[in-house]
C-alpha cells in the first residue's frame, strides 16, 4: 500500500508498506531504498535485507522467496524484478503510463495502470494477456489469489458503482461480475484459497463476502451506522474465519465469518421478551429492504484500537509464535502487533509496537503484555491456519508511538518524476533482460527464468538455450 498520500509528513521516508501473501514478511519502501523484515516473532522485527540504492514507492516480495518486484518513485513507469539474496536484477519492462500496483503469486504477475491491467506467466515474465480499457482506476485497487488452483484476478468494473470484475488469470478469460455496491469500490481481498472475495465501498459503512467464482453474497457486516469512513484494507485470515478491516478512524474491526444457524432449532424464549423479539421479526417484513438489510447484517467479533486517526494504514491477520495476531503497519512509521480471541473476541490487546526504519526512538517504553498467558493461549488462542516462519530473534523493548501528520503527496512526487523523465513509450511494455555477464547478449524471446522450488520459492536463474 502507498501510504504517502496527501496529509502525511514530509519529514517521514516512508512511501510503502505491505505484507507479502502469507503475512511472513513485511516489505517497506522509502525515500532511500526499501527493506524486508521478517514476522516470525512479536519481540522482535529482523531485517533481512536492506537496499539503499534509490527511492522505491512499490515493492512486492513473492511468499518468502528471494524474488521481489520493485517500482522505483523517479521511474514510475517501470518494474524491475530482482533476486535480492544475489543482489542481481533479472529483468525490467517499461510501461505506457506509470504503474499503480503490482500483485504476484506463484503462477502470475500483474501490473496495474490507471486503465489497463498486464498479466504475466512469472516464470519467464512474458506478457500473456492485456486487459485493455479498463474503467479509470487512478488508485490501482486490484487483487491476485494466492492459489494456484484459484488463481483469480479482481478489479473494479466500474467506475461509478462498486461492480467487481473476476478474471481467470490461468485461463485468460473473464469470469463473473459482482454488483457488490452501489458506491464505488475501495478495498477488495481475497482469501488465501481463493474461494472468497472482501469488498469495501467508498461510503465504508458495509463489508461483504462473495463466494467465488459464482459471485454468491455469503456475509453482509456493518462496520458503522454513524460516520462514513475510508477503508484502507481488508484481509482474511489464513483459515478464512475471520476478516480485519481498516480504515482512517482510530479502529480496526474483525469479523468472525460463521453461519447463523436456523433459529427454528433453538426454543422460543418464554415471557413477555419472547413476545417482543417474534413482533420485532414480523414486523421486519413491513420494513423498506434496507432497513432489514441492516437488521440482518453482522457486527464485529473483535476490535483494536490505534493510537492515532487519519493515517493511511494497511492490516492483516496472521501467526506469530504460534497464536492469532492482528498487525497493522502505518504510515507514522511503526507496525503495531495486537493479541486476539478468537474464541471470546473482544477488545483487542496492543502487544508490541516496531519502528519500520529500524532505528529506536530516544523514550522506550514497555508495551501492554500478552491478554493470554500460556495455558490460557493452548485453549482460548488456537492459531489460524499455518504460516511459514524464518529464524528466530531475541526479544527487545518496543518504543513509545509517534503521532505524526503532514503534506507530503505520492502522487504530485509521482507526476513530477513524469515530467523529468519525458518519455514517450508504446503501449506495449518494453523488456530488457539483465545478465550477469554484460558481454553476453542473448535475444528476449530466448531468455527464461527457471524456478527451483527445493529449499525456497523460487530462487531465480537464468537460462540460456
Amino acid at each position: 500500500m502507498n501510504l504517502a498520500s496527501q496529509g502525511g509528513d514530509p519529514n517521514n521516508d516512508l512511501i510503502f508498506v505491505n505484507f507479502n501473501q502469507d503475512c511472513s514478511s513485511l516489505a517497506v519502501g522509502s525515500k532511500h531504498g526499501y527493506k524486508l523484515f521478517s514476522l516470525n516473532s512479536a519481540d522482535k522485527l529482523e531485517n533481512i535485507y536492506e537496499n539503499d540504492t534509490e527511492d522505491i514507492c512499490t515493492v512486492e516480495r513473492l511468499f518468502s522467496s528471494s524474488l521481489v518486484a520493485i517500482v522505483g518513485l523517479s521511474s514510475p513507469r517501470k518494474l524491475k524484478v530482482c533476486h535480492f539474496k544475489k543482489g542481481t536484477e533479472i529483468c525490467n519492462y517499461s510501461y505506457s503510463n506509470t504503474i499503480l500496483a503490482v500483485r504476484l503469486n506463484r503462477l502470475r504477475l500483474v501490473v496495474c495502470l490507471e486503465e489497463s491491467l498486464y498479466i504475466h506467466n512469472i516464470r519467464d515474465m512474458k506478457v500473456l494477456h492485456t486487459i485493455r480499457d479498463t474503467p479509470p482506476n487512478p488508485s490501482g485497487l486490484c487483487t491476485l489469489s494466492n492459489s494456484n488452483d484459484n488463481c483469480f484476478l479482481a478489479y473494479p468494473g466500474s467506475s461509478q458503482i462498486g461492480e467487481v470484475q473476476i478474471f481467470d488469470a490461468v485461463n485468460l478469460r473473464a469470469v463473473t461480475m459482482i454488483p457488490a455496491h452501489d458506491n464505488p469500490l475501495a478495498a477488495m481481498a481475497f482469501n488465501s484459497t481463493g474461494t472468497r472475495i472482501a469488498t469495501a465501498s467508498e461510503k465504508g459503512t458495509v463489508i461483504r463476502v462473495f463466494s467465488i467464482p459464482d459471485g454468491q453474497k455469503m456475509f453482509e457486516f456493518r462496520r458503522g451506522v454513524k460516520r462514513c469512513v475510508t477503508i484502507y484494507s481488508l484481509a482474511f485470515s489464513p483459515d478464512s474465519l475471520f476478516l480485519c478491516c481498516s480504515s482512517n478512524t482510530e479502529t480496526v474491526h474483525i469479523f468472525k465469518l460463521e453461519t447463523v444457524k436456523d433459529p427454528k432449532v433453538f426454543e422460543e424464549p418464554q415471557g413477555w421478551m419472547g413476545y417482543f423479539g417474534q413482533a420485532l421479526k414480523t414486523s421486519a417484513n413491513y420494513l423498506p429492504s434496507q432497513v432489514t438489510e441492516m437488521f440482518n447484517q453482522g457486527r464485529d467479533f473483535a476490535i483494536a484500537r490505534l493510537p492515532f486517526s487519519g493515517l493511511r494504514n494497511v492490516c492483516t491477520l496472521t501467526n506469530i509464535q504460534k497464536l492469532p495476531r492482528l498487525l497493522v503497519a502505518s504510515q507514522n512509521g511503526y507496525l503495531y502487533m495486537y493479541n486476539l480471541d478468537p474464541m471470546e473476541g473482544g477488545e483487542c490487546t496492543l502487544l508490541k509496537q516496531h519502528r519500520l526504519d529500524g532505528q529506536l526512538d530516544a523514550l522506550t517504553a514497555e508495551v501492554s503484555p500478552p491478554a493470554f498467558t500460556e495455558p490460557a493461549a493452548a485453549a482460548a488462542a488456537a492459531p489460524f491456519g499455518k504460516t511459514s516462519e524464518e529464524g528466530a530473534g531475541k526479544g527487545r523493548t518496543t518504543e513509545e508511538v509517534r503521532k505524526q501528520s503532514g503534506n507530503y503527496s505520492y502522487a504530485s512526487a509521482l507526476k513530477q518524476a513524469e515530467q523529468r523523465a519525458g518519455a514517450f513509450f508504446d503501449d506495449e511494455p518494453e523488456i530488457e533482460v539483465c545478465q550477469d555477464d554484460p558481454s553476453e547478449v542473448t535475444p528476449p524471446q530466448l531468455e527464461a527464468l527457471r524456478l527451483d522450488d527445493e529449499n525456497e520459492f523460487p530462487p531465480m536463474t537464468h537460462k540460456t538455450d
